[in-house]
């Protein structure tokens, strides 16, 4: 069997009649599917474009309808990781065990050929920033109760991949078309096994960067200093995307070339902090819009130490937590705009950098 997905091969072996099939290569597969590439293209058409639903930095995703009409998402993977099958599988396996109503469900996979292929469950209302950011349609509302719903639920899932699961995962790329919203708006996070299945030669505590502009925590986008904090300051801007129904990724907000972050700490220092609410949300409460907010401040803290863990922000977005508003600090910035490297000195040389985190202005540094 040849897996160009992984770079490897191994030999053909003779089959034995005692074969299951729910193992692949010897390897067996306990708690997850086994699909043949015959079943996934007959279920998405042949990988039609007209059931492309998403693409994303691992691989394409499509709608597919298997035989006894249950929707599924099906990603196919791009080529290149460095691990082999059997490792890919037991990784596989770990993550089929994964259950929790905020993170999408992996039901199978199939390694056969050059094809690699995760199955999830199908999320009927697609990803959030579509909702967020996409055509408005008449079916989709986003009200503050499914707003504030929505950031909940997203908390309570990266908690339980921080904190809660052995071994802990680290998303690394927690952005709105990473979070999936089911037919009553409940999110679901997607994704959240890629990065343990392609770690990118991943060591305790850095790796290659691997995010999306506008997200990323200065100390993995400078240092590639990769720990639960990032995924945490992705997370506040997240809040800020949906609040503000505004992305992230743009760099044109407040009248000038200001990230969504920056221009909402602008907005805070100056009193003005409704102002980037989405105009299309009529009524919400004010008081607990701008607590939102301002966890969102907490989260992105220049100082990875300075941020929550995400058990916390599950209790500092209840209203049961009082927020201690005085050890508020700017957030961390990182402004990818290939500006020269005397930038990068100022902040503590071109190997040790260093973040503010006083309350005058931004931190900005640039990539290497």
């Amino acid at each position: 069997m040849s897996c160009g997905c992984f770079g490897t091969s191994t030999p053909k072996k003779k089959r034995s009649t005692s074969r299951t099939t729910n193992e692949i290569d010897g390897y067996p597969l306990d708690n997850v599917r086994r699909f043949s590439d015959k079943e996934l293209r007959l279920a998405t058409d042949n990988y039609h474009m007209s059931n492309k639903i998403g693409r994303g930095g691992f691989g394409t995703v499509f709608r597919g309808t298997l035989k006894n009409q249950r929707q599924v998402a099906v990603k196919t993977l791009l080529a290149g990781s460095r691990q082999g099958v059997r490792e890919f599988l037991a990784e596989i396996n770990t993550l089929s065990h994964v259950k929790h109503p905020n993170l999408v469900e992996l039901i199978g996979c199939c390694v056969e050929g050059p094809s690699c292929v995760l199955v999830y469950e199908y999320v009927e209302n697609n990803s959030l920033d579509r909702a967020l950011l996409g055509t408005r349609t008449s079916n989709i509302r986003l009200d503050w109760r499914r707003r504030a719903g929505i950031c909940m639920g997203t908390a309570r899932g990266l908690a339980f991949l921080h904190e809660e699961l052995v071994p802990h995962i680290v998303h690394r790329d927690i952005k709105a078309s990473n979070i999936l919203l089911d037919g009553d708006f409940n999110p679901k996070i997607g994704d959240f096994g890629l990065a343990k299945l392609f770690p990118d030669d991943i060591t305790h505590i850095s790796t290659r960067v691997a995010g999306t502009t506008g997200y990323l925590a200065p100390e993995y986008a400078m240092g590639g200093k990769l720990t639960m904090k990032a995924d945490v300051y992705s997370f506040g801007v997240l809040i800020l995307e949906i609040i503000s129904a505004k992305s992230s990724v743009r760099a044109n907000w407040g009248g000038s070339q200001k990230f969504l972050l920056e221009w909402a700490w602008q907005l805070h220092e100056e009193g003005r902090l409704l102002e980037l609410v989405d105009p299309n949300m009529v009524e919400y409460p004010e008081e607990e819009v701008i607590r939102y907010m301002k966890v969102a401040f907490f989260c992105t803290q220049a100082a990875a130490s300075r941020r929550p863990l995400m058990s916390q922000v599950v209790d500092m977005l209840s209203k049961n937590i009082r927020l201690n508003e005085k050890q508020l600090t700017a957030p961390g910035f990182f402004l990818d705009s290939g500006e020269s490297a005397r930038n990068k000195s100022s902040y503590g040389g071109s190997t040790s950098y260093q973040f503010s985190s006083t309350p005058v202005s931004i931190t900005q540094v640039t990539p290497r």
